[in-house]
């Protein structure tokens, strides 16, 4: 650590990668090699590290990605059940169902938890690089959910307006289309004159405002009445930054991330960081806001 971490009120968002693989082969992803080697991956350790993060911010947001949280829900349950209900839990998952897994198995994994999980984060891209479930599955679900998609590189424009369409006749469906954030950088995060995917979208869809913050924003719009983010985030979630106030240096978090081994890192960078000098974080009001709200 170069300097004292600063973040915002109730902390920074807990990332999770759960200690076991998926079978899917995403271009864009990023995660897929950590799981070549799986030496060391330990559910006990995470759940370690789970307790280390709430004893220090017992406020802060949960989110478990991998990997496939739902292809080992025996051991997401160990996991989920760590999590006290302080915090909100997010899911990242493509909802896997197979041979060894059912529809009904998932639904029942998510009644039981429905108090503890905040929302279920389901990838559906436009084009196929994963085995899907049935999207009737995504009405049956008794939380709530949000469609993930990634517009990575030059997807195809003609099938955006059937792709919104598709969605749009399931009750409770978002969607949130995301950049490739491999991609983003301090100077296009913001930049809307040649942004394809914003201009595309405004085509298709009434434009509603624009939030963001330091590290990341959300353009937002309405399409029949379902709502739509498109989400750009900077690759990296560390904001060096000194404070006109003391004059002091922070590393400002914004992600923490608790790897496979229960490592806890402080960056996606591969920065481990300094839990005990963490205990001391310096906190401050959570920068996102609205930047622009068309009614």
């Amino acid at each position: 650590m170069k300097h004292p971490y600063k973040t915002r009120e109730g902390g920074a968002t807990v990332t999770i990668f759960v200690p076991y693989d998926c079978k899917n082969h995403c271009p864009f992803c990023i995660n897929k090699e950590e799981y070549a080697d799986m030496t060391g991956f330990s559910v006990e350790k995470i759940c370690d590290s789970i307790r280390r993060m709430d004893a220090i911010t017992p406020r802060c947001d949960f989110v478990f990605t991998g990997g496939e949280p739902f292809a080992d829900l025996e051991s997401l349950q160990v996991m989920l059940d760590e999590i006290p209900t302080t915090h909100k839990i997010y899911i990242n998952t493509t909802l896997p169902v197979s041979e060894y897994q059912s529809e009904e198995d998932i639904l029942t994994f998510l009644e039981k938890n429905k108090e503890k999980i905040t929302c279920v984060n389901v990838s559906r891209h436009m084009q196929h690089y994963v085995v899907e479930s049935n999207d009737d599955l995504l009405a049956r679900l008794p939380v709530p959910f949000r469609v993930n998609c990634v517009l990575y590189k030059n997807y195809p424009v003609k099938d955006l307006v059937p792709y919104l369409e598709r969605f749009h006749k399931i009750p409770g469906a978002s969607i949130q289309f995301r950049f490739d954030y491999t991609a983003t950088t301090p100077e296009n995060l913001y930049e809307e004159e040649h942004d394809k995917i914003l201009h595309d979208l405004k085509e298709v869809a009434r434009y509603t405002g624009l939030d963001g913050c330091r590290m990341r924003c959300g353009f937002h719009f309405d399409y029949k009445g379902m709502e739509l983010t498109y989400h750009k985030t900077l690759p990296y979630s560390t904001i060096v930054e000194t404070d006109p106030k003391d004059g002091v240096t922070y590393d400002i978090l914004y992600d923490i991330l608790i790897k496979q081994n229960g490592d806890i890192h402080s960056d996606w960078t591969g920065v481990l960081m300094d839990v005990d000098a963490y205990e001391k974080v310096v906190f401050e009001p959570y920068d996102l806001k609205w930047l622009e709200r068309i009614a």
